[in-house]
C-alpha cells in the first residue's frame, strides 16, 4: 500500500507543535490502552510527524550551511 503525504490541513503549525503532538502520541501508544485500529492510525500519524520534523531540521541545517559559507560549524554554547 503506497504512503500518501499528509493533507495540508494535517500539517503541524510548527516543528515544536509537531514534536509535542508526537510525544503525546507516543505516550498514548505506549500506554497499551488503544484499540488496534487506533494504534495503527497513531503509528501512521507518528511517521508523518517524524518526517515533518526531519524535513524541518534538514531545512534549518541547510540554512546554517549557507550562513556559515558552506561549512557546517560545531555548535557551542556561549
Amino acid at each position: 500500500m503506497p504512503k500518501k503525504p499528509p493533507a495540508p490541513s494535517d500539517a503541524p503549525a510548527s516543528y515544536e507543535a509537531a514534536l509535542e503532538e508526537l510525544e503525546q502520541l507516543v505516550a498514548r501508544i505506549e500506554s497499551g490502552q488503544l484499540p488496534l485500529d487506533q494504534m495503527l492510525a497513531g503509528y501512521q500519524r507518528g511517521a508523518a510527524l517524524l518526517a515533518f520534523c526531519r524535513e524541518r531540521l534538514d531545512a534549518v541545517q541547510d540554512q546554517i550551511k549557507v550562513l556559515d559559507e558552506g561549512q557546517l560549524q560545531p555548535w557551542t554554547q556561549e
